[in-house]
C-alpha cells in the first residue's frame, strides 16, 4: 500500500513511517522543508513538499495514495479559533480527496477531547466543555461525515503523554521547569492521573488501523490508563536530585505556566476495546520506566 503520512517527520509520525516501511508499505511523507524531505528519503520514504495550510498539496498527496495517516496539526494555543479552523480544513480536504474510494484514512485526536474524572473508553463522545471540546466535537463529527462519503475512517485518540526517546512534549517541559526552579512539584495531593503510551506502541496502532479497522471507529492508543502525577514528579525529582513538593492547586498555573492546566487534570482512559478489535497490545516501557532513562535528562545536567 502507498500511504500518505502528514506529520511524517514529527515525533509520532516518524515512528509511523518507519513502522510502515518495515511492514512492506511505501510511504509518501508530507515535508515542509528541504531538511524534512531529506530525512524522509534517508529512511526510504518519498517526500511530498507542502504543509497543512497548503490545501492543494494535501489534496494531491491523498489522491496519489492508497490510504492516509494524518498526524499533523497546528497547535497554536494563542489563537485557538484559527488553529481549529486550519486543522478542520486540512481534515476535510484530505477526506474529500478520498471520497467514494473506500480507502483508509486514519485521523489523530486527543483524550483531552473527553471529560476528565472517570475512566474513558472508545465509546465516549467528545465533551464540548473539555480542554479542547468544541474542536473535538467538530473533528469527530467531520470524520463521521467523511465516513458516510465512502472513506474507511478511523480516529486514534492519543493521551497527554506520548513518550520515548526524542520526546519534546509535556514531560520534558515538566523536567525543564523542575530543573529551572530547583523543585519537582505536583499540584494538590498529586492523585490526578495522566494516561500515556510509548510512541512505538502508538505507531503500531496507527498502522493496524490503516490495515484492518472498520469505517467510523474510534481507537485509544493507551498503555498506562492513568499515572498519578506525584509519581511522575517523584521520578523527575530523583533523577534531578531536587526536592519533590506539593503545591496548592491554585498555584499550578503560576508554577508550571500553561502546563499547569494539564498537570492538574485527572484523566484516565482505557484501550480495552482497541486491543480486542485489532489485537494491539502495548509492549514498550511504561511511562515511569521510560521516564527513568538518561535521554530524558541529558540536557538538564
Amino acid at each position: 500500500m502507498r500511504v500518505f503520512v502528514t506529520g511524517a517527520t514529527g515525533f509520532i509520525g516518524s515512528a509511523i513511517v518507519r513502522e510502515l516501511l518495515a511492514t512492506g508499505h511505501q510511504v509518501l511523507g508530507l515535508a515542509r522543508s528541504d531538511a524534512a524531505a531529506a530525512s524522509l528519503t534517508a529512511v526510504g520514504a518519498e517526500a511530498h513538499r507542502g504543509e497543512l495550510e497548503d490545501l492543494d498539496s494535501l489534496r494531491r498527496g491523498a489522491e496519489a495514495s492508497d490510504g492516509v495517516i494524518h498526524t499533523a496539526a497546528v497547535s497554536d494555543f494563542s489563537d485557538r479559533e484559527r488553529t481549529a479552523r486550519t486543522n478542520l480544513r486540512a481534515l476535510e480536504t484530505l477526506g474529500a480527496a478520498l471520497a467514494g474510494s473506500g480507502r483508509p484514512f486514519v485521523v489523530t485526536a486527543a483524550i483531552a477531547l473527553l471529560s476528565p474524572g472517570r475512566l474513558m473508553t472508545e465509546e465516549d463522545a467528545p465533551d464540548p466543555n473539555s480542554a479542547m471540546g468544541a474542536f473535538g466535537v467538530a473533528l469527530e463529527d467531520a470524520t463521521q461525515s467523511i465516513a458516510a462519503r465512502g472513506v474507511r475512517v478511523s480516529v486514534v485518540r492519543l493521551p497527554f503523554s506520548v513518550h520515548g526517546e526524542g520526546d519534546h512534549g509535556f514531560v520534558p517541559g515538566l523536567i525543564s521547569i523542575a530543573h529551572a526552579k530547583g523543585v519537582s512539584a505536583y499540584p494538590g495531593d498529586g492523585s490526578q492521573r495522566w494516561p500515556a503510551v510509548h510512541r512505538l506502541d502508538a505507531a503500531h496502532l496507527f498502522c493496524l488501523a490503516l490495515e484492518k479497522d472498520q469505517a467510523g471507529s474510534v481507537l485509544h492508543a493507551i498503555a498506562d490508563e492513568g499515572v498519578p502525577v506525584r509519581e511522575i514528579a517523584g521520578v523527575i525529582g530523583r533523577r534531578l536530585g531536587v526536592p519533590v513538593v506539593a503545591l496548592p492547586a491554585e498555584k499550578a498555573g503560576e508554577h508550571f505556566g500553561f502546563l499547569g492546566y494539564f498537570f492538574s487534570m485527572d484523566y484516565t482512559a482505557s484501550s480495552s476495546l482497541s486491543q480486542q478489535r485489532l489485537g494491539w497490545h502495548p509492549v514498550q516501557p511504561a511511562l515511569l520506566a521510560d521516564l527513568d532513562q538518561e535521554y530524558y535528562f541529558k540536557n538538564e545536567r
